[in-house]
C-alpha cells in the first residue's frame, strides 16, 4: 500500500486507540483518490465514529497526501469485493 497513507494511519492510530478503538487500512485506490479504512473496537457503533472519520482521519489524510480525495469507512461486518470467496 502507499507509504504516505500508511504513515498517516500510524500517526492517527494512537489517538483512536486512546479511546479504545483502532483503525485498519483496508485499501488504497490512487487512481480514484480513495482510501478505505475500518474502525474497530469501541469505535464500532459509536456515534462519534463519523466525526472521527471526517474531521480526524480524512482531514489529516487530505492535508498530508495530496492525491487523496476521500476516506471511506468500511463497516466491520462488510467484506470488500476483492476479498469475497465464492
Amino acid at each position: 500500500m502507499n507509504a504516505d497513507v500508511e504513515e498517516v494511519i500510524a500517526d492517527v492510530r494512537p489517538g483512536i486507540q486512546a479511546d479504545g478503538g483502532d483503525v485498519e487500512l483496508v485499501d488504497v485506490d490512487e487512481a480514484e483518490g480513495v482510501v478505505t479504512v475500518r474502525l474497530t473496537g469501541s469505535c464500532v457503533g459509536c456515534p462519534s465514529a463519523t466525526l472521527t472519520m471526517k474531521f480526524g482521519v480524512e482531514r489529516i489524510m487530505k492535508d498530508r497526501v495530496p492525491w487523496v480525495t476521500s476516506v471511506v469507512q468500511l463497516e466491520v461486518e462488510e467484506t470488500p469485493d476483492w476479498a469475497q470467496v465464492d
